[in-house]
C-alpha cells in the first residue's frame, strides 16, 4: 500500500497489482456481464479507478475486498447503462445476455453449463453476485461479506435460495 500511495513508485506498484489481481477481476466482471468483450471493457474502467482512488483506500477491509467490490459496481452499472439505453427492463436485459451467450464464441462451456448459466440468470442480482462469488470463484462468505457489505449469515441465505432456485431450474428441464 505504501508503494501504491507513494507518487515515485506507484506505477510499478500499479503494475504489480495489476499482475496479481487482473484475472481475478475479470472472471469476476464476466460471471456477471457473461461477455468477453464487454467484460475487457470493465476491467479496464475498474483498473482505471481503482489507479485513480487507491489514495482513497483507508484499509478498513482487504485491498483484494476493495478492488472487488469497485469491479462488481462497475459490472452492476454496466449493466444499468445497458438496460437503460435499450430501454428495457434488467430481466429482459439478463434474457438477451444468456441469448447472446449460446453464439458468444468465448463461451467455452457444453451445454449444461449454458443451462446452469441460464438458470443464475434468473436470480435476482444479489443471488446472482453471491452464487457467482461462492460457487465460481470459491471465495469465503467473510470475504464475500466485505466486498458485498452484508452480514455473512445474510449471505448464506442467499446462498441456500439461489442454489434451491438452480436446482428447480435445472430439474425442469
Amino acid at each position: 500500500m505504501q508503494l501504491l500511495q507513494d507518487p515515485a513508485s506507484r506505477n510499478e506498484a500499479f503494475r504489480e497489482l495489476l499482475h496479481l489481481y487482473q484475472e481475478r477481476l475479470y472472471w469476476q466482471i464476466r460471471n456477471i456481464l457473461k461477455n468477453h468483450e464487454d467484460s475487457d471493457d470493465v476491467l479496464q474502467n475498474t483498473f482505471i479507478k481503482i489507479f485513480r482512488n487507491i489514495e482513497k483506500f483507508k484499509g478498513e477491509s482487504q485491498l483484494f475486498s476493495w478492488m472487488y467490490r469497485i469491479a462488481t459496481n462497475e459490472a452492476i452499472t454496466f449493466l444499468n447503462n445497458r438496460s437503460k439505453k435499450l430501454q428495457i427492463s434488467s430481466e429482459e436485459l439478463q434474457q438477451q445476455i444468456i441469448d447472446n451467450l449460446e453464439n458468444d464464441v468465448y463461451f467455452e462451456g457444453n451445454e449444461i453449463q449454458l443451462k446452469l448459466q441460464k438458470a443464475i440468470a434468473r436470480l435476482p442480482q444479489k443471488q446472482q453476485q453471491v452464487f457467482n462469488m461462492k460457487y465460481f470463484q470459491e471465495l469465503k462468505y467473510k470475504e464475500i461479506s466485505d466486498i458485498l457489505g452484508t452480514s455473512e449469515g445474510a449471505l448464506k441465505a442467499s446462498y441456500h435460495h439461489a442454489t434451491k432456485k438452480i436446482e428447480e431450474f435445472l430439474k425442469q428441464g
